[in-house]
């Protein structure tokens, strides 16, 4: 037998306040339809007042437990992923274990941007699979809005805030690729590039800073890096492109997602989008894109997945599960 960590729960928060892209007209150098050609997105949440990212990843893991059938007292670790704590120290993670009033077991952030829940998962199925938790709950969570310039059009109109979360168990499986739950994962980075995308603010600066990046050149990266990521997550799971039932993208951009998916010569139709209601929220996109393809039917138990995600560092990566 092998131990498998299995997804039994997901769910997802998105604040209440909507901008609509018509909203950032008359207030930068842009227009809707600028916005919905080079970015796909449509509309995008932003935290409303007593809203935080710990706040945000809470609900998303009560939501993903209710799923699940199961109480915070079943959860032995909890990460998130996130790149906008509230606080520099203690973690998110901590933060929402006392929110759930947890009273046991350990948490820890993981930092890869918009890389950040693909990393996760990593994380909580090395946790799994070595016995040293049996579910872990992942949550990805985002308050981009606060590390906006909204002078910069380039930026501003393309991000959201919002979370996503999983609850993962360990499973007997029999070792094969029909086996629920994580079956590979493929994690790269590489620091040359970090003058691509970053935020240009924190300890050393004394300021919160700003979202700066090199679009065109995160595009160029973007699709060759994606999808030689899932090509090797893929061969270490044992199976091939015409197995996949959904890619599940980190939802950056529709341009982004259509030319991976073309390079994995996989139809649209099997790609989940979110991204012209949700915008990019960083780490949250993955999860919070799992929750709503649930939600909608059309990710069903047993229906075999790829997420891929790109972000600052670089960093990025791709997970084969069977959900």
């Amino acid at each position: 037998m092998t131990k498998r960590a299995v997804v039994i729960g997901a769910g997802h928060y998105l604040p209440e306040r909507i901008v609509e892209n018509a909203e950032f007209e008359g207030k930068i150098d842009t227009s809707d339809e600028w916005i919905r050609s080079r970015s796909g997105i449509e509309r995008r949440h932003f935290v409303g007042e007593g809203e935080t990212t710990s706040t945000m990843a809470t609900a998303a893991a009560k939501a993903a437990l209710a799923d699940a059938g199961k109480t915070a007292a079943d959860v032995d670790a909890v990460i998130v992923a996130t790149s906008t704590p509230d606080l520099t120290f203690p973690s998110a993670a901590t933060m929402v274990q006392a929110q759930l009033e947890m009273e046991r077991g350990f948490a820890f952030d993981v930092q890869a941007v918009c890389a950040g829940f693909v990393y996760a998962l990593a994380n909580a199925n090395a946790l799994i699979v070595s016995g040293q938790a049996d579910r872990v709950l992942v949550i990805g969570s985002e308050t981009f809005s606060k590390i906006m310039d909204w002078t910069d059009r380039s930026t501003s109109v393309l991000f959201g805030d919002g979370a996503g979360a999983i609850l993962l168990e360990a499973q007997d499986g029999d070792g094969t690729a029909a086996d629920r739950g994580i079956l590979s994962t493929d994690l790269n980075s590489d620091g040359r590039y970090k003058d691509l995308l970053y935020v240009d603010g924190g300890i050393s600066t004394g300021t919160t800073g700003y979202l700066r990046m090199q679009g065109n050149q995160v595009f160029r990266h973007a699709v060759e890096k994606l999808a030689a990521s899932a090509n090797t997550a893929m061969d270490r799971a044992g199976v091939s492109a015409e197995d996949v039932d959904w890619i599940v993208p980190h939802q950056a951009n529709i341009r982004i997602i259509q030319g991976t998916a073309k390079k994995l010569n996989l139809s649209m139709d099997n790609v989940v989008v979110t991204v012209q209601d949700h915008g990019n929220t960083s780490a949250a996109s993955i999860p919070l894109a799992l929750s709503v393809g649930q939600e909608r039917g059309q990710i069903k138990k047993g229906d075999l997945l790829v997420t891929e995600a790109i972000g600052g560092g670089l960093a990025w990566g791709a997970i084969v599960l069977r959900w």
